[in-house]
């Protein structure tokens, strides 16, 4: 019999891997792909139940942001458990291991000089693990990636794809203990006939602004290649051009219409980075969001929305993304026309 195709990539998800070696020594930066992949709620290991599971994050990682903001904006933070990393990795003399996410919460942070009021030791695995790596070593695997879902019942990871861990929050939100009732909790994708269209709407979305946006702002500020740099540049930069105009056209609050959906969800963590981080350390400096009102005014419109701001802090972004730059130094800026996330609150700064 002939071989099997094998399953298309879905680039909404995860970007493809067709000669990744080689477009890495050309300078591309090509993400990896997530290994565990369980949906709970659907395999029988993994029933959506209160109580249960755990998640493991970094406040500085965009993915896990996701992650973050749907337990929060679907009522689940009262029953999913969270552990977060220091925004910075190990160092060169780490005992272990360099380069890993460290749940150390006697960590001093360079840009305060004090240790960070939301950084925990690990409290999900039952074994105080200090590196993320080391939970996956548990499990016989040598991925070192965060966001992670931790059944805390079999002591088995989940899903450590964060597109695939909203998807999955949201479909069993109720299930998982949400304190919000059905009327008044979100519902990022909706199933049903009569939502296929909007689905549809949101899987176009969804790649849009994975490829170009979210995955693209990596490809620029993480290329060696002037080349794959200018190229991903301009994407990004084309693409929030599109996603004005989509706002403007008829001043929608968000991007699939009058409901607050996975897209908007998912583009939020890269907007939210871009002018106090990805302008300068991405080397995105085309131009501010604030110079894109209808994006701006959008990204004020979705920070305001019930636990949103407590999802995330830019003092561990600032740190964790320029605390890996070549001198460790953290820009301070920018405080004009006020700093952030302080100008997140204010709509009308727009120009």
């Amino acid at each position: 019999m002939p071989l099997s195709k094998p399953p298309a990539v879905n680039t909404s998800v995860e970007e493809r891997q067709t000669n990744a070696a080689a477009r890495r020594a050309k300078g591309e930066f090509v993400r990896g792909i997530s290994g565990f992949r369980s949906v709970l709620g659907k395999d029988a290991d993994f029933p959506a139940e209160p109580g249960r599971y755990h998640l493991f994050v970094a406040l500085n990682c965009p993915w896990c942001h996701r992650v973050t903001l749907a337990r929060n904006i679907l009522g689940l933070a009262d029953s999913i458990t969270l552990d977060v990393a220091f925004p910075s990795r190990t160092n060169g003399d780490d005992a272990v291991e360099a380069n890993r996410w460290e749940f150390n919460p006697q960590r001093i942070a360079p840009l305060t000089g004090t240790t960070l009021p939301e950084c925990t030791a690990e409290t999900g695995t039952g074994q105080q693990f200090r590196l993320a790596k080391q939970i996956y070593e548990a499990e016989g695997s040598d991925e070192a990636s965060v966001p992670i879902l931790y059944d805390k019942k079999t002591s088995r990871i989940v899903a450590n794809e964060s597109a695939e861990i909203i998807r999955m929050l949201n479909a069993q939100a109720g299930r998982l203990g949400s304190t919000l009732p059905d009327t008044a909790r979100p519902d990022l994708y909706p199933s049903g006939d009569e939502n296929a269209p909007l689905r549809a709407e949101i899987d176009t979305l969804n790649e849009q602004i994975y490829t170009h946006i979210n995955n693209g702002a990596y490809k620029a500020g993480f290329s060696s290649s002037q080349e794959v740099y200018a190229e991903a540049f301009a994407t990004y930069f084309d693409t929030l051009g599109a996603l004005e105009a989509r706002l403007k056209a008829d001043d929608r609050p968000y991007l699939a219409g009058d409901r607050f959906t996975e897209a908007d969800l998912r583009l939020f963590p890269t907007l939210y980075r871009h002018d106090p981080v990805y302008y300068v350390r991405m080397k995105l400096n085309g131009a501010m969001i604030l110079d894109y009102p209808h994006l701006w005014r959008w990204l004020c419109r979705v920070y305001a929305l019930p636990g949103v701001a407590a999802s995330n802090s830019l003092v561990h972004c600032r740190q964790g993304y320029f605390g890996r730059s070549w001198n460790n130094v953290v820009p301070l800026g920018p405080l004009r026309p006020m700093g952030y996330p302080e100008a997140y609150a204010h709509p009308e700064l727009a120009r």
